[in-house]
């Protein structure tokens, strides 16, 4: 990982490669094959809306963490390659995506982050907090540790970029952020923590 003073979190290739050789290529279960695939457009699509709204606004954060997102698609990337998976953002654009459910919500955020800068800032707040829980979630899911290295390594990423967008729509706005998926407990831990800068696993990628 390499993390910048902003906080913007980069997945190198070459240590994340390294780092995933390491551990067995065992049979993944259909749960497991659905969250790489899912994870894969998810990353996608938290770079689209971010390139998105910086042509709208201009704000360079945008620009900074859509960069950080291509490292994070990437690395499932990696991983779907690894296992011999059809990957699903193949040819897709951007603001393009096979997953409907995901298309709905790009357009979704889109259309709320060209309202004002604010909204476009607690859009991208919003992508951290889905981010965070999603990855959560597929970490439960899956006892393969090459796939769990990689999940906390961008889960750490959507951290720091969850704090990136909170404090810098304090600064352009003065408006507090208010969490909108995470609990007010949770999100009250991950903000007043400085950013990390530490990545998991013995090679940190």
């Amino acid at each position: 990982m390499r993390v910048d003073e902003e906080g913007n979190t980069f997945v190198e290739p070459e240590p994340l490669a390294t780092a995933v050789a390491q551990y067995p290529i065992e049979a993944l279960t259909q749960e497991e094959i659905d969250g790489l695939l899912y994870m894969r457009e998810e990353e996608k699509l938290a770079r689209d809306v971010y390139l998105t709204l910086y042509q709208q606004w201009e704000l360079q954060i945008f620009q900074n963490i859509a960069r950080s997102e291509q490292t994070h698609t990437d690395a499932v990337k990696t991983l779907l390659d690894r296992y011999g998976l059809e990957d699903p953002a193949a040819g897709n654009d951007i603001g393009e995506f096979g997953n409907p459910d995901l298309q709905a919500l790009y357009d979704q955020l889109v259309d709320l982050g060209s309202r004002s800068l604010a909204d476009a800032l607690q859009v991208g707040a919003a992508i951290e907090e889905i981010d965070i829980l999603d990855l959560e979630e597929r970490i439960a899911q899956t006892d393969k540790e090459d796939i769990q290295l990689v999940y906390e390594n961008l889960m750490m990423g959507s951290r720091n970029h969850l704090r990136a967008f909170t404090s810098t729509l304090e600064v352009q706005t003065g408006e507090t952020y208010q969490p909108q998926y995470l609990s007010q407990e949770v999100y009250e831990a991950i903000v007043g923590q400085p950013v990390e800068r530490g990545g998991h696993g013995p090679n940190r990628p």
